[in-house]
């Protein structure tokens, strides 16, 4: 049996990444998905993928700092599929890469919109729909950067993702109770578009992997699997867990 047969899934991020290499994932496992991204062409033609493979979903393109549109991803799981079990909020972004003193006010408050704000929006509104549905996982996509090891000129994307290990642990406590559980994903070096803007050139990358201690960067399909645990019943013991899968580069020294 499928792992998330019948459920139905919300994941943001979902038009490049870990978080397409899930929704391709939840769908074959059996979930009916809800795709959020920022652009459109990207979303048409991962639906389309899904869709050809056998799967069921829907997309819509918005901003996740944008509150309205968390509520719309939400009234589309409801109104297309009857309701929510799984919220994977996985859209971020890496802010401005600058020594902290030139960093612009905009450019912080930008990284911290999407990346915090805009995953507390998301589960604002996931957790009303999951409690109606007797309980459910609800994921957030963190990173080590800014919890197990630090990088010089990341201090927004390393402040604002630190800040869901916070809003983890707070919504784990507040709603365990209730049957909804609440953890985060913290994924090491990942070879990724976002990774690909940070290190633009090969040879940044190979230093990159070396860092951890597997010596590799980590392919989306890789975390969308620990994602899948975690919106699974396999971890159904879990709950507030910042869980890094990160090829050992926490504890690579050297």
């Amino acid at each position: 049996m499928n792992a998330l047969a019948g459920k139905i899934a919300l994941i943001t991020g979902a038009g490049t990444g870990i978080g397409r290499a899930a929704a391709l994932l939840f769908a074959r496992e059996g979930a009916a998905v809800v795709l959020g991204g920022r652009r459109q062409a990207p979303l048409d033609a991962l639906l389309q993928e899904i869709e050809q493979a056998g799967g069921t979903g829907v997309r819509l393109a918005g901003d996740v700092g944008d509150e309205d549109f968390a509520r719309a991803l939400v009234q589309l799981a409801v109104s297309r599929f009857g309701g929510l079990d799984i919220a994977f909020n996985n859209a971020g972004t890496l802010g401005p890469l600058q020594p902290t003193p030139e960093v612009s006010r905009e450019a912080w408050q930008a990284a911290l919109d999407t990346n915090l704000t805009g995953a507390f929006l998301g589960a604002k509104h996931q957790i009303p729909e999951l409690l109606r549905r007797g309980g459910g996982s609800l994921i957030f996509t963190s990173t080590f950067v800014g919890h197990t090891a630090g990088f010089p000129c990341t201090a927004a994307y390393a402040a604002s993702k630190a800040g869901l290990v916070g809003l983890t642990q707070a919504l784990a406590t507040e709603f365990g109770a209730q049957g909804v559980r609440v953890n985060a994903l913290l994924p090491g070096g990942t070879d990724t578009p976002m990774a690909r803007e940070m290190n633009a050139s090969p040879e940044s990358l190979a230093q990159v992997a070396q860092l951890h201690a597997l010596k590799r960067l980590a392919q989306p399909e890789e975390l969308a699997q620990a994602a899948l645990f975690l919106a699974s019943p396999a971890s159904s013991f879990m709950t507030g867990t910042a869980m890094l899968v990160d090829g050992g580069v926490s504890v690579q020294r050297g």
